[in-house]
């Protein structure tokens, strides 16, 4: 097994974070690099050892969405393409190509915009106890994994390294964001969803829910930024295998959240994931994306 990028070193860079799996480095007074590291986190907690490869699965899927996607809205995007990135990332091409892209500085907005076209997950949980996801009273009666009449829009607070996400209500990101831009971002992020799912579904794939982030340009435009649909921020399930009333088998790191579940992980402490969970798992991750692009990604 090759070895994961757990970690980015780009000396000459200025390093702005490290999150969940993104390092983040500036590059000038415009633009920023975004590296898709192979750190893995399930949780909210970063475990120990990384996926060899995963980064660049995450990378180029986001960039098969972005070009997908574009007619809907702009993007973060610049780049992708080493031979015109300034020199002073080339430089470090033999770590970072196939795993990093080159993006405009945006004033990104302190929520994120999850949609939920399936009831799954911390939703189902919720609505097992009180009939509501994020305080949303939906209809009685429905099972686990049944699709939703239409996308809900449930958003979330912006964690910490180390930190829980929080679900909140809609009218919350209205208080933390303001009436207009909560509004628009929510309008942009079930357009992505129901566009995405559509061509998914095409391909074979259910997409259950998923996260997108936006931030704001000098212009005051709200622009889709970070990552986009991608195994980290979604969950894909095979539609032939699709079965109302249970939890699904799936693309996405819920594999690895189950593993974590089954050895009674506390969620608290990173822990080292075995090998033969970091094979299947990034098995996973390179047949998504396989069966979204009809191409393999270059690892």
């Amino acid at each position: 097994m090759t070895t994961a990028l757990v970690e980015s070193n780009c000396p000459d860079l200025t390093l702005i974070a490290r999150g969940k799996v993104r390092d983040i480095y500036d590059v000038d007074e415009n633009h920023l690099l975004f590296i898709a590291t192979d750190r893995i986190s399930a949780f909210d907690v970063v475990m120990s050892n990384g996926i060899p490869g995963k980064g660049k699965v995450l990378n180029q899927l986001s960039l098969f969405w972005f070009d997908l996607l574009k007619d809907l809205g702009p993007n973060h995007l610049v780049t992708a393409d080493m031979k015109d990135m300034p020199a002073s990332v080339q430089q470090y091409a033999d770590q970072l190509d196939g795993r990093c892209m080159l993006v405009r500085k945006l004033e990104i907005l302190p929520v994120e915009a999850i949609v939920r076209g399936y009831i799954t997950g911390s939703g189902w949980k919720e609505y097992t106890k009180q009939g509501t996801v994020c305080d949303i009273q939906l209809p009685a009666g429905l099972l686990e994994s049944q699709q939703l009449e239409s996308p809900l829009y449930t958003p979330s607070t912006k964690a910490e390294m180390g930190a829980h996400d929080e679900n909140i209500h809609p009218d919350k990101a209205v208080e933390i964001i303001g009436a207009e831009r909560a509004a628009a971002v929510a309008d942009k992020s079930i357009a992505l969803y129901k566009a995405a799912s559509e061509f998914a579904a095409s391909k074979g794939i259910i997409i259950a829910d998923t996260k997108f982030e936006f931030g704001i340009n000098k212009a005051g435009e709200i622009i889709l930024a970070d990552e986009v649909l991608t195994p980290d921020s979604s969950r894909f399930w095979p539609a032939n295998d699709f079965e109302i009333g249970r939890g699904q088998d799936s693309f996405d790191k819920q594999f690895i959240r189950n593993y974590l579940e089954s050895i009674n992980f506390d969620k608290e402490t990173p822990v080292e994931l075995p090998d033969d969970v970091i094979e299947q798992s990034l098995a996973k991750y390179v047949e998504a994306y396989r069966l979204l692009t009809d191409t393999d990604p270059v690892l």
